[in-house]
Parts: C-alpha cells; sequence; structure tokens
C-alpha cells in the first residue's frame, strides 16, 4: 500500500531516489504557513494509498537545499518521481480529478484495474461477475465519485435504474467535476425509457427512438446525429428533446472529446 514520510536532506536519497525504482514517488514541496498546501495534502495522501504510491513530504522552510536543487519558486510544487527521474510537476493546488489524471498517466490505480476489469467482464458478457466487482468498489470505496458514476451507467444498462439513480443522486451540484456526468447518466435512464417504449410513429418521433438506443447503446456519434436531425427539423419537438439529449451526452464525453466539440459546434448553428 502506498504512504506518506516526511522526508529530509539525511533521506531524501533513500526515499525519494531509491524507492522510485520500486514505485512512483510523489514529492510533496510545502510550508506549515502555506494555506494551499494544507489543502492540498489530504488529495495528496488519498491518491498515494489509491495508486500505491510513495508521498514525500519536503518542509521547504526546514529543507532549503533541497528546494534549491529542483528550482522551487513556489509553492505547492509537486514532483513525481519514477526510476529516480522527474517525470511530471504541476505548482498549485489542483482539483483531485486533475491530479488523478495525472498520475494515470504513469501508473493505473487498483480502482482503475477493477474498474477495467469490471468492463472486460460486462463486455464478455459475464453479467453477474461485472457486478459483483462493482459492488466490491462501492463497499471499499463509497465516496469513490469515479466508481459511483461507472456503477451508475453499469447499472442502467442493466435495467437497475432506481439503484443507478440512488447512487448518482449521492454527487451533488457544487462537485463540479463530476456533478455534470453524473446528471447526465440520471438523464441516461430517459433515454432507455425512449428507447423502449416510443413506438416511432413519426418521422421525429423515429429519430428520437433511434438517438435514445445509440446512446443507451454508447454509439453516440449515431446518438448525436440523430438528435441533431431533430433540432433541425423542430426545436420545439417534446421540449426541445433534440438539443437536451445533445448536452447530455456532451455532459458524459466531456468537453475535451472531439464529438463534443464537432457536434457543439453543429449544434449552436441551428439552434442561432
Amino acid at each position: 500500500m502506498g504512504y506518506s514520510i516526511d522526508v529530509s536532506e539525511e533521506n531524501f536519497e533513500s526515499v525519494v531516489i531509491e524507492q522510485s525504482y520500486k514505485k512512483p514517488v510523489i514529492v510533496d514541496f510545502w510550508a506549515p504557513w502555506c494555506g494551499p498546501c494544507q489543502m492540498l495534502k489530504p488529495i495528496l495522501e488519498k491518491l498515494a494509498e489509491e495508486f500505491d504510491l510513495i508521498l514525500a513530504k519536503v518542509n521547504t522552510d526546514e529543507n532549503v537545499n533541497i528546494a534549491n536543487k529542483f528550482n522551487v519558486s513556489g509553492i505547492p510544487d509537486v514532483r513525481i518521481i519514477i526510476e529516480g527521474k522527474e517525470v511530471e510537476k504541476f505548482v498549485g493546488a489542483l482539483p483531485e480529478n486533475k491530479i488523478r489524471e495525472i498520475i494515470s498517466k504513469y501508473i493505473k490505480s487498483e480502482i482503475d484495474k477493477l474498474l477495467e476489469e469490471a468492463y472486460m467482464e460486462y463486455m464478455a458478457g459475464n453479467l453477474n461477475e461485472a457486478e459483483e466487482i462493482f459492488k466490491k468498489l462501492l463497499k471499499e470505496y463509497p465516496e469513490n465519485r469515479k466508481i459511483l458514476l461507472e456503477a451508475g451507467k453499469f447499472f442502467i444498462k442493466e435495467g437497475k435504474e432506481e439503484e443507478a439513480v440512488n447512487l448518482l443522486q449521492k454527487i451533488k451540484e457544487y462537485e463540479t467535476d463530476y456533478y455534470p456526468k453524473a446528471k447526465a447518466l440520471i438523464e441516461l435512464v430517459s433515454f432507455k425509457k425512449w428507447c423502449e417504449n416510443l413506438k416511432g410513429e413519426t418521422e421525429l418521433e423515429k429519430l428520437v427512438k433511434e438517438g435514445a438506443c445509440s446512446a443507451v447503446r454508447e454509439d453516440y456519434k449515431t446518438a448525436l446525429e440523430k438528435f441533431l436531425e431533430v433540432v433541425k427539423k423542430d426545436k420545439k419537438f417534446m421540449d426541445e428533446i433534440g438539443r437536451k439529449s445533445m448536452v447530455a451526452i456532451f455532459n458524459i464525453l466531456g468537453e475535451s472529446d472531439p464529438l463534443t466539440k464537432e457536434y457543439r459546434k453543429k449544434l449552436a448553428m441551428w439552434l442561432y
């Protein structure tokens, strides 16, 4: 398991450099008077345990030489050391999900490994095995937002919408890194209902049904294309279902996804 340790000039070489050949080391340059450092500390400790890393904490007031060696000019300053070499750094108290994203470039957490295993079981049709993995994760990490999102998505696919919504509703609006996706997944429950229940008697209703079924299958490009057709033909159809469905998919994909960028422009073209 990962752990945290205070580092000084006496043990820096043995803790940071030598140990980095066994597992990645996060070096946290901080000081007692630094407010953002105090905010960052519990996040780094949590992630060190989650990713099985060593968190080496360097008090810059007491270890000026180490700070100078690493050209630390502002704190908190965080470095990732692997096999004796610095591979990444950032300055400032970044949000937890951004730091997790940085660390994930170099190592998978146990949570990520288990989520990947659950996905593989699902793709192989072993639904009971996949569900057991999600239940284990939810029991061990009940507050982990990534697990809540992935488990919610799984339960929606399995027709356990109430269970999914109960999980996703634990993510609150102020949790801006996770709430849009949770809200979008709750809307995915509506997609599933439209896919199963809409008769598709009119052209627009057929497009909505096809778009909803595509979204449930995670064929988001087709879904966006179908909902965009709805917007083109009648923006106000079913209380602006075309626009709202596209926005929900954007939230599921995230702003950086190429499909989001492409279809947000297309949507704007037809709305304004």
